[in-house]
């Protein structure tokens, strides 16, 4: 195992409208020994996104062309032409921070991440149904008919993979999936630091 790839991560993943970034928001502002790794995208920003903080808006050229090079750790096609990835170069600016990359991804792209990275740890965050699930992608207001069909087929298929991760957390309430996250976080963060320390 290179040095790169016995580096510790943090993957939160889930199907998408699970509350995934609201549990990822609330990881940053309670654990500083984490730093949130922005991915890269191929989809236009939604409103008050911000390019280098939310994710890296790339062009479909520019994508390629950073596939061509091999900068990135992974990389999927999550819906039909929009990419997503996960940038080395983010991994090893928090690494060089003595901070651990806290990664927002969807789940195929966590499953190759935890390949590469053993030393990770990984957070599957489950919706209490599809309904519920619905419902959230609804009231973000942000998906067509057509892309809300699209993302629920995603979703069934995406619960499958839920046992493969470390830890499943229930987002039945806010309140229960913030305090399952952060017992699942807190040891994690204390043993990889300790083996720092020694």
């Amino acid at each position: 195992m290179d040095q790169q790839t016995s580096q510790p991560l943090v993957i939160v993943t889930a199907p998408s409208g699970s509350g995934k970034t609201t549990i990822v928001h609330h990881l940053l502002k309670r654990f500083p020994e984490l730093d949130f790794s922005v991915s890269a995208c191929t989809r236009p920003p939604r409103q008050h996104e911000v390019n280098g903080r939310d994710y890296y808006f790339l062009t479909p050229e520019a994508f390629q062309e950073k596939i061509r090079q091999g900068a990135f750790a992974e990389y999927e096609m999550v819906y039909e032409g929009k990419y997503y990835g996960t940038l080395i170069s983010e991994l090893e600016r928090i690494w060089r921070n003595h901070q651990i990359p806290l990664v927002d991804i969807d789940v195929r792209g966590a499953m190759h991440l935890l390949e590469k990275y053993p030393q990770s740890l990984s957070l599957f965050i489950q919706p209490p149904s599809l309904d519920v699930l619905r419902e959230r992608l609804i009231k973000r207001g942000s998906e067509t008919s057509v892309s809300l069909e699209e993302r629920l087929r995603k979703a069934v298929d995406e619960l499958g993979y839920a046992s493969r991760f470390h830890h499943i957390i229930y987002n039945d309430t806010l309140e229960h999936a913030l305090s399952q996250a952060e017992a699942a976080v807190a040891p994690f963060i204390a043993r990889m630091l300790n083996k720092e320390i020694h």
